[in-house]
């Protein structure tokens, strides 16, 4: 407890006082050099940003040099095994499967990364503002939440696929809908802890409002909360598409997705044609498990707790 000096004015030492507790709230500088120093000490993460990144050159980078068509039909190169000309082998259409592997990383990690920034973004938003305000509107806000987790997200899917046709916008905006609301509980959680803190009463009495206090003071404290579901959100992204390739809600072919892949290659593999499910499944595991040592390793990087100090 600060005891004002005879004859001192008693504003400016609470100003004092309200400088000296915004001096001890933590900057979000010093806090990601720590984790950037834990991650990089970590094996298991720069393996999985190992494997991304050859994943992510393979997809983007591989089509500039090896050159195929992928789209279109050639009956008389149906269902060849990997050899000369077509290393992966050819689908039931003829269409080289390396070349449609390389085009269907590209629309899920396009997927996967749009639908995290989104979904990040805006339950980050929703749930720093419920936080923080508190009372009758974040229940009312919490409540929306609730609910739309209580829908059967896979029936609204199979109805959507019934009468849209699927574009990469709408798969994104679909999955953005039901992606947000895990981030939003989180981020509520976190403000409701931080929002007593010593540095957000300090901006109160000095003035501060209300979206200076959440931009500028809570919502830079959760970033540990923040980056770590980004992570998991793109490869629960991933996975769902490849959910909803598998269902016929992905893009319509020939555009060529993982999921839609394994859904048509799941018809040959007890032939014998193993090349056609494989490779693409292949992808998808080690892209989502590449992921998730990133995001497991960024959630041990940015816990204050497991720092080095």
């Amino acid at each position: 407890m600060t005891t004002a000096l005879p004859g001192a004015d008693p504003t400016q030492s609470a100003a004092r006082t309200d400088g000296a507790a915004l001096r001890t709230q933590p900057t979000t500088a010093a806090t990601l050099r720590r984790a950037a120093a834990t991650f990089t000490e970590s094996k298991l993460a720069l393996a999985g940003l190992a494997i991304l990144v050859v994943i992510a050159g393979l997809c983007f980078i591989g089509p500039l040099f090896y050159h195929s068509d992928t789209l279109a039909t050639r009956l008389y190169q149906t269902n060849l095994p990997p050899g000369s000309g077509h290393p992966l082998g050819t689908d039931d259409s003829g269409r080289d499967i390396l070349g449609r592997l390389m085009l269907g990383g590209q629309s899920s990690l396009e997927i996967g990364i749009a639908v995290a920034l989104i979904a990040t973004t805006f339950g980050a938003l929703w749930g720093a503002l419920a936080g923080y305000v508190g009372g009758p509107l974040d229940s009312a806000m919490m409540r929306c939440v609730d609910a739309m987790l209580a829908l059967p997200g896979i029936f609204l899917f199979l109805y959507l696929a019934s009468i849209f046709q699927p574009t990469l916008l709408l798969i994104i905006i679909v999955l953005s809908v039901f992606s947000w609301l895990v981030p939003g509980r989180l981020v509520r959680g976190e403000v409701l802890s931080l929002r007593t803190r010593d540095y957000v009463q300090a901006v109160r009495q000095m003035g501060g409002r209300g979206p200076r206090i959440v931009l500028r003071h809570l919502l830079p404290n959760t970033i540990g909360t923040i980056v770590v579901n980004g992570t998991f959100q793109v490869a629960d992204a991933i996975l769902a598409l490849a959910l909803l390739s598998y269902l016929g809600f992905g893009l319509p072919p020939p555009a060529p997705t993982w999921g839609g892949m394994l859904s048509a290659g799941i018809n040959y593999v007890y032939d014998g044609y193993w090349w056609q499910v494989y490779p693409a499944g292949l992808a998808i595991v080690l892209t989502v498990v590449a992921i998730n040592l990133i995001g497991d390793s960024l959630r041990d990087a940015l816990e204050v707790r497991l720092q080095h100090r």
